[in-house]
């Protein structure tokens, strides 16, 4: 099958967010791993006084990890996908979390401006047609000295890191979706990640686009040398002339 891109994508997306909960919540660590993305962020004060997007929300996972770890900053989510982002919407938030319907390439247009002290995505950079550009636009809304956070399946390089990814998709994650009417999606998400970069790629994809500071951090359990978190910093003006 060809990877799914942009409306095609968030159509799947859509169709998918009825069970999506269902289906993460049996993946062990997922919701933990992504606090642990979260606090990566190194936010100071719980984020008193910052503005925060959760770049690609889904149905609010990342933002119920941003709202844990960061309880005082104010959080834009922003997601592609009507489906999704009204399951998110549905549920209890504090009063500094807002929703926005809009594809990361098209921020400006739905009203979503910065400048952001951080930005957070999760899972987002390998569903779209251009991350490059995406990372531009997200450079752009960082204030000077903004933080990015990133947490995404980005294989370790190893043949076994594919053997392990290809074995839970095929054998777990693929069947069940399948049976819900998800296959498509499912079968998206296995391609999607193995041929996009592995994680030294995708660190020196953060450096070409403008970000410093950028680290590479993996996490633990079944996920290692599967999924990361990659931290990178917009560099102050006085920086950059440098």
């Amino acid at each position: 099958m060809t990877l799914l891109r942009d409306e095609h994508l968030a159509a799947a997306f859509d169709h998918a967010a009825r069970s999506y909960d269902t289906l993460v919540a049996a993946n062990p660590g997922y919701h933990a791993h992504l606090r642990r993305s979260a606090r990566r962020l190194g936010l100071p004060r719980g984020g008193e006084g910052l503005r925060v997007l959760d770049l690609g929300c889904g149905t609010g996972a990342s933002t119920a990890a941003l709202a844990e770890v960061l309880p005082s900053a104010d959080i834009t989510a922003v997601d592609a996908s009507a489906g999704m982002l009204e399951r998110a919407a549905a549920k209890t938030w504090p009063p500094n979390v807002m929703f926005t319907h809009a594809p990361a390439e098209r921020l400006a247009e739905a009203g979503v401006t910065g400048p952001f002290d951080a930005v957070f995505a999760a899972y987002l950079f390998r569903n779209v047609t251009d991350p490059d550009a995406v990372l531009r636009t997200v450079h752009g809304l960082l204030a000077p000295g903004g933080r990015l956070a990133v947490h995404e399946y980005t294989l370790g390089g190893r043949r076994t890191d594919r053997a392990v990814w290809t074995l839970v998709c095929r054998g777990a994650v693929q069947p069940v979706a399948t049976l819900l009417g998800d296959g498509g999606l499912y079968r998206h998400l296995w391609r999607s990640v193995v041929e996009f970069d592995t994680a030294d790629r995708f660190a020196d994809r953060l450096r070409a686009n403008g970000f410093d500071s950028v680290r590479r951090l993996p996490l633990p359990g079944w996920q290692t040398g599967i999924t990361h978190t990659f931290t990178g910093r917009r560099p102050t003006t006085t920086e950059t002339a440098r």
